[in-house]
């Protein structure tokens, strides 16, 4: 049996940083209020498309790898924020990589759309379908967020980031995985106003909504990734000691802790960055994953544990082993397009736009 071994990595961070003072100077809030109850600092906001930072961070991992596009055989694109539904997103991407060799599908899952996909691809390598696979998972979350929402519009930002796995004979990459669903609890986060369920005939169809049951949430997303990482280590015969690091989905502060407590895990072991970047969904795995190895919190051979929730309320967790090498074979310049813009100069029309909104059915 094949295994699917992480042989390029990458992300793309939009330079535009919104702070959580730049959100108090339109919103009822502070740095004091967002930081105690999220561990969020700041996030950025992206000025250019959501397959911009999908290709830059696409093209840095396949440079990682030392990979031309056209070996490629398969993208899986995890994201619920695409440049369109038809086209597919993952076509745009392969396209514009000149990747004419490969199958290109979006996943839709949220937040675990990297995680899913990166299941998938490794269970298509383990059987022999594809070879070489691309698995991105980001987000450009902050164009449909309802800027009046302070529960919300504290919690997003908007990146992206990449994996190339490979078949080896090596017992490396995604070893163990367990994906679920509690659907019960699907509306416990609901984007509203998009979709066909929702009436084009309605006056509130441009204006994207949400729904948010912040606790139920959190109970849910502890009690399903802890369930899932113990599911993983006990397929894989591990135990937490045999974990170098955890990375998880990167939403809030307390649920990274309170995973660790459930999960019987040290702190310092589990990778945090959602102070910098805060919950960018299908971006966070991928990008914390990159972060990491840049930083040489992961060496060859380490296990390393991962885990996600998202709007479903879908769940997950993997336990990856890293390969032999953890510096790129190549380097990127891909850059996203030029930027001069503030992150509240880019946001100011739809936060003036929800404002009036607001305004007039009040």
């Amino acid at each position: 049996m094949f295994h699917a071994e992480i042989t390029g990595w990458g992300k793309c961070l939009p330079p535009a940083v919104l702070s959580n003072e730049d959100l108090a100077t339109f919103l009822d809030t502070s740095d004091e209020w967002i930081t105690s109850r999220t561990g969020i600092k700041e996030r950025r906001i992206c000025h250019c498309n959501f397959s911009d930072m999908a290709l830059v961070a696409a093209r840095r991992a396949l440079a990682a790898a030392d990979l031309d596009p056209s070996e490629l055989d398969l993208i899986l694109l995890g994201s619920l924020t695409n440049d369109s539904l038809c086209p597919n997103t993952a076509s745009l991407i392969q396209d514009a990589l000149g990747a004419r060799n490969c199958a290109s599908i979006d996943i839709n899952s949220a937040c675990t759309g990297f995680l899913y996909g990166l299941h998938i691809g490794t269970n298509l390598i383990r059987t022999g379908a594809h070879k070489k696979v691309l698995v991105i998972g980001g987000e450009f979350i902050s164009h449909y967020m309802n800027w009046n929402r302070r529960d919300v519009a504290v919690l997003f930002g908007d990146a992206c980031g990449a994996v190339i796995i490979e078949a080896s004979e090596k017992e490396t990459g995604l070893i163990a995985s367990k994906i679920g669903c509690e659907a019960d609890a699907k509306y416990a986060i609901q984007i509203t106003n998009l979709g066909s369920a929702y009436s084009r005939q309605s006056d509130d169809f441009l204006y994207v909504g949400w729904n948010f049951e912040g606790q139920e949430v959190f109970r849910r997303a502890v009690k399903c990734m802890s369930l899932a990482c113990k599911d993983v280590l006990k397929q894989a015969g591990l135990t937490v000691d045999d974990i170098k690091l955890v990375v998880p989905h990167q939403a809030n502060k307390r649920i990274l802790d309170s995973l660790a407590r459930r999960v019987g895990i040290d702190p310092d072991r589990v990778f945090v960055n959602v102070h910098k970047y805060g919950n960018t969904s299908a971006g966070t795995i991928p990008v914390a994953l990159t972060e990491a190895v840049e930083e040489g919190r992961i060496s060859p051979g380490d296990y390393i544990l991962t885990a996600s929730f998202g709007a479903g309320l879908t769940w997950g967790a993997g336990l990856i082993r890293w390969g032999d090498r953890v510096t790129p074979l190549k380097e990127s310049d891909a850059e996203l397009p030029p930027n001069d813009k503030t992150a509240l100069e880019i946001l100011e029309p739809q936060i003036r736009r929800y404002a009036a909104r607001e305004e007039s059915v009040t």
